[in-house]
């Protein structure tokens, strides 16, 4: 009788995580989030998984990919679409520094970022909405996760090992740390990430955000800011879509 009740009990709970599962709606296009209820997504195209960031003062609602594309998603988007990038991907310096298709992908242009953007239907998010989802609620800290430089190591892949740090010399796979209070990852460290906008009224280059895996402290604030032109890329570069009003 008691094993009878206890797999009973474990059929309900593997119900309840199924059933939860089915819940995540799988979307295709932006028209279809006006009408989406839930706080978590797939997005049918890439499978990745995007949460919704609240308006604020400077932002309307949007949806966020939790993680930063992968290697295995651009690979895809490249066979897909016979894009063809603004240089030769140098694909050594791809496997070396992100040797697997989990790890965030790298050595890309802000227009090879937004080439994948338009071709899954997304774009790159503004600055403003960056930051926003950034601080993942908190008001006027420091990092992602708050002041406390002691807790970076569980929540970036950065210059040096530490807690849930152990990637000396390459970027961690996505979604190796602890998330911030909107549940993305990886906000900190791991690789700098594209944004739409211009980096000053000059128009000469493009703003990434967040601090990689080669950078301090100092680098990884919510704050920071670098430069670069958009038909240039770098070892540590990355990025990740989002969806909604822009």
């Amino acid at each position: 009788m008691i094993k009878k009740i206890s797999c009973y009990f474990l059929f309900l709970l593997a119900f309840s995580i199924y059933a939860a599962e089915e819940q995540v709606p799988l979307i295709s296009n932006a028209e279809e989030l006006k009408n989406v209820k839930a706080r978590k997504i797939v997005w049918q195209k890439d499978k990745s998984i995007m949460v919704a960031i609240p308006s604020s003062n400077n932002t309307k609602n949007f949806w966020m990919d939790i993680t930063e594309v992968t290697v295995g998603q651009f690979k895809r988007f490249l066979e897909l679409s016979n894009y063809e990038t603004d240089e030769v991907i140098k694909w050594n310096d791809v496997h070396t520094y992100s040797p697997t298709d989990k790890n965030p992908m790298i050595c890309i242009s802000w227009n090879d970022a937004m080439a994948y953007a338009k071709w899954v239907g997304k774009r790159l998010p503004t600055e403003k909405e960056w930051e926003f989802a950034a601080r993942g609620g908190l008001i006027g800290k420091e990092y992602s996760w708050g002041n406390d430089e002691q807790m970076a190591r569980h929540y970036a892949n950065i210059d040096g090992i530490g807690g849930k740090d152990r990637w000396g010399n390459e970027t961690a796979p996505v979604g190796s740390f602890n998330p911030n209070g909107y549940g993305l990852y990886d906000m900190a460290g791991n690789t700098w990430e594209w944004c739409q906008n211009w980096y000053d009224s000059s128009q000469s280059s493009k703003v990434s955000r967040g601090g990689s895996w080669v950078n301090n402290m100092y680098n990884i604030r919510v704050v920071d800011r670098i430069r670069f032109a958009s038909n240039n890329w770098d070892f540590n570069f990355g990025f990740r879509c989002v969806s909604g009003p822009n």
